[in-house]
């Protein structure tokens, strides 16, 4: 891809990025959950938007995992079994302007196997 491509693909998923947190929001009972997809890993994390602070964050590296979708679901189990430990049973997704389907997909996926609702 040429550059003048690469940089309207990103330009699109800021619009819809901005549009869906206009939408959204977090709180301290009811986090919203960022998901970030590099071309290497995953990065999720539990944003509280009331005081702006991440109540939890992981990253697929930290596990050994690449952004596939059998590493999104590693890191969806590993992720709704932290977001046990503090309790957190319901949360509101927030894909971060990427399509959902394949990795992103597969992460949802995973959390809702873990009995973490959205």
């Amino acid at each position: 891809m040429n550059a003048k491509v690469l940089k309207n693909k990103l330009a699109s998923r800021i619009k819809r990025k901005r549009r869906i947190r206009a939408k959204i929001s977090g709180s301290a009972t009811l986090p919203r959950v960022s998901v970030f997809r590099s071309n290497r890993y995953l990065t999720v994390q539990a944003i509280d938007d009331t005081t702006a602070t991440t109540i939890i964050g992981m990253n697929s590296k930290a596990i050994n995992q690449k952004a596939n979708k059998e590493s999104a679901a590693a890191l969806g189990e590993a992720f709704a079994a932290k977001l046990k430990e503090a309790k957190i049973s319901e949360i509101v997704f927030d894909r971060n302007g990427y399509q959902y389907h394949g990795v992103i997909a597969a992460f949802g996926d995973a959390l809702r196997a873990n009995e973490i609702k959205f």
